[in-house]
């Protein structure tokens, strides 16, 4: 009995020791285990606390069933404004030249700010009457003795007709009514763009002591290989690479792109693409209309231009190389002594970009801050620091499209950007997007651009006399690569901005309608509409 009582005793002490052991184990790793474990619940936590939201009810976050479900929304409206359109011969799409335009209530003369409206019937090649809308049309009136013009608003009415109505603002104008695209090619641009991720290819660079690696990348990539995944986990944003061998995720230093040779049109759908089949002029023969300013009462004095007004279609005209709003006025104002005091935020492309350059070379004080970077879409700072002037530019996150090599560590989407700015009545925001998404599916424009509305929510309510403006993009060369970068794509991503930022109070600058008016046809305008886009900004601000 002795020796089985000294048998348990030795039993339990080897259990005693054998425990301790474990205990001793388990809390030596439990640092690394519970961090671990916890990893995602902690950078939820931070990506929290930066939101910097006073209180969780008043926070707009929304979940992404939400926001799929907003997206799903918006883009139903689009597929109503865009309906397939499918042609047996290019006979059967849309005329120029056999469509007919005819003045509603013609009268022998018209008095300066009156309207004139027109009807437009459109017709195929054949000569027949079409019974359905959705052509792309551009309106505009012109006097380039004046450096004068103005977009006309089109009304589309889907049975083959359209309202164009231009507001007469000057005497001796000229009138234009472009077929951008048939109802049939708009269809198919349509159609095609929402159809693959691969137009643009992504070349990302891997580096690790002297050795580099270059593999593809994209938005969406469909490889076997194993990859790579940059994920915003705040938006679900996410931008794929594949992994290299023998290197890391994190050795991804630098990105270029090149357009790839595909596209989803077919050979028939190409034809409508073709230089002599895009812009054609519709008012070719039309009678002039005779236009002087009448005895009319004196126009009551607009107030001036702040965030928030009404917009108007148009939104303005240009005359004599100087943009006049329709809705409000604009003022000279002294650029330096506007800025006085004043943080910029300048984030988007190369067109914002024009805005930086503008603003170096007409402030002869700003001096540029090297930021130790490299390549074409190199951030930019600019300082007056007499006047306490602060300008900075910073290009989107991906999708970015360029040739040349750019740092990828320096790109961050501009929700990001937005959650880190304090705010306050000294700051300034202006947004631009749109020229890099067109050759992508508008599901992407349109997630951005939600993003972008919500970090913009947040920051208004944590600091509401933060002052954020939205540029509209720019209208581009008509002729080039269309399938990819044509207006129409462009103007889709104009409606879905107005749709997604109506209800917020912000200053909006319509360089969509401006570049219009100006007839530019340039990605990236002459210095007198950027002159004019900026001259916008200063009133807001002033």
């Amino acid at each position: 009995m002795k020796t089985n009582m000294t048998n348990q005793k030795t039993l339990l002490v080897l259990l005693f020791i054998l425990a301790s052991w474990i205990i001793f184990t388990v809390f030596k790793n439990c640092t690394q285990f519970w961090t671990a474990l916890m990893l995602p619940v902690s950078l939820h936590y931070w990506n929290f606390r930066k939101s910097s939201c006073p209180e969780a009810p008043l926070c707009p976050v929304i979940s992404p069933v939400k926001t799929d479900l907003r997206i799903k929304e918006i883009m139903t409206k689009l597929d109503q404004l865009i309906p397939p359109r499918p042609f047996p011969h290019m006979n059967t799409t849309t005329s120029a030249a056999h469509s007919r335009v005819t003045v509603l209530n013609p009268r022998d003369t018209y008095c300066t700010g009156e309207q004139l409206d027109l009807l437009l019937e459109v017709r195929d090649h054949m000569g027949r009457r079409k019974e359905y809308g959705g052509d792309f049309l551009r309106a505009r009136m012109s006097s380039p003795a004046l450096k004068a013009g103005a977009s006309g608003e089109v009304t589309d009415f889907n049975n083959g007709t359209y309202l164009v109505r231009f507001t007469l603002f000057w005497e001796g104008m000229s009138l234009s009514l472009l077929l951008i695209h048939p109802s049939e090619g708009v269809s198919a641009l349509w159609r095609a763009r929402n159809q693959g991720y691969d137009r643009v290819i992504f070349t990302g660079q891997f580096s690790r002591c002297i050795c580099h690696v270059n593999t593809n990348c994209a938005l969406v990539l469909n490889s076997s290989a194993k990859l790579c995944q940059y994920l915003d986990a705040q938006d679900q944003e996410t931008f794929y690479c594949v992994k290299p061998q023998q290197m890391p995720c994190a050795a991804l230093t630098h990105m270029h792109s090149k357009n790839k040779e595909v596209s989803y049109l077919s050979k028939q759908e190409r034809s409508l693409f073709q230089r002599s089949n895009m812009g054609v002029e519709i008012m070719e023969s039309f009678k002039a209309i005779h236009v002087s300013k009448c005895n009319i009462q004196a126009v009551p004095r607009k107030k001036k231009c702040k965030p928030g007004m009404t917009s108007t279609v148009p939104s303005g005209h240009v005359w004599k190389d100087t943009w006049n709003p329709v809705s409000c006025s604009l003022t000279p104002t002294e650029m330096k002594e506007c800025l006085r005091g004043k943080l910029i935020y300048l984030m988007g492309d190369s067109a914002i970009h024009q805005w930086m350059e503008y603003f170096k070379e007409n402030i002869n004080t700003l001096k540029s801050v090297d930021l130790h970077e490299s390549g074409k879409l190199q951030h930019q700072l600019a300082v007056d620091l007499d006047r306490n002037i602060n300008i900075r530019w910073q290009r989107h996150g991906y999708p970015l499209i360029g040739s040349s090599n750019y740092l990828v560590k320096r790109t961050e989407y501009f929700s990001q950007v937005i959650d880190r700015i304090g705010g306050g009545k000294n700051t300034v925001i202006v947004i631009s997007l749109g020229q890099h998404f067109r050759p992508f599916p508008i599901d992407v424009f349109i997630r951005r651009a939600l993003i972008v509305h919500k970090a913009v929510q947040r920051l208004l309510l944590r600091s509401p006399d933060t002052m954020v403006i939205i540029k509209a993009e720019n209208t581009r060369e008509m002729y080039s690569d269309p399938g990819r970068f044509s207006d129409f794509h462009g103007y889709i991503q104009y409606l879905a901005m107005k749709d997604i930022f109506q209800a917020i109070n912000m200053g909006v600058i319509d360089a969509w309608d401006m570049t219009i008016a100006y007839g530019t046809l340039e990605v990236h305008p002459p210095q007198s509409v950027v002159r004019n886009q900026i001259n916008i900004l200063l009133n807001y601000i002033c």
